[in-house]
């Protein structure tokens, strides 16, 4: 196993579980929220500002009169705060690919690994919204409504980093639907996956 496993997923679909189970069956390190807590630590920018905006472009009129207070010779000075985020996360990200395998979810990871291998879990509607009930106590309307706002700011914040399309098949190794094949199942795929391609 040489390569980073970079889980992109729809919000509800068990990406960061399989992602989770898949690093603990490989014996490789798991980066989710850690990546986080690595980049403040890095760029002297306060944790909260990137768990406020994780994944997330925010109201564009807004983002581009929004900054952050960081050094005047850093290269993220005068940057939108989104941006800097994301500058952010990316250096910590090319560092771990640089450390070797693990799986990371999330954050534009497929497209800022340059040699990953690239997963991306989803499922209907009506199963994700099962499965994120109980987790958490919503109506059925609530939780829908919650899943389409949370998944179309990943598709913004993809798009607006990448310039790709998020969940597009063309830009990952292989697309699974979990609702359909279950978490285990989908792990015993991706492991299958790497056995036949070498990695």
């Amino acid at each position: 196993m040489k390569k980073v496993i970079t889980i992109s997923r729809e919000f509800g679909s068990g990406g960061r579980e399989i992602g989770f189970r898949l690093a603990e069956k490989l014996k490789i390190p798991f980066y989710d929220k850690e990546i986080i807590s690595m980049a403040a630590e890095d760029s002297n920018i306060a944790e909260d500002v990137f768990h406020a905006h994780d994944e997330v472009i925010g109201q564009q009129e807004r983002a581009d009169h929004e900054y952050v207070s960081v050094n005047p010779f850093s290269v993220l000075y005068e940057v939108p705060v989104q941006d800097q985020l994301f500058m952010a996360q990316s250096q910590i990200i090319r560092r771990l690919e640089q450390s070797g395998p693990c799986v990371i979810i999330g954050r534009c990871s497929d497209f800022i690994v340059e040699d990953g291998f690239r997963v991306f879990i989803c499922g209907s509607m009506k199963k994700r919204v099962e499965r994120m009930r109980q987790l958490k106590q919503e109506s059925s309307r609530k939780m829908e409504a919650r899943i389409r706002e949370i998944d179309q700011r990943r598709r913004d914040y993809y798009q607006y980093f990448t310039g790709n399309e998020w969940g597009n098949p063309r830009n990952y190794h292989i697309s699974l639907n979990s609702g359909e094949l279950g978490i285990e199942r989908c792990v015993e795929m991706i492991l299958a996956c790497l056995e036949t391609n070498g990695h």
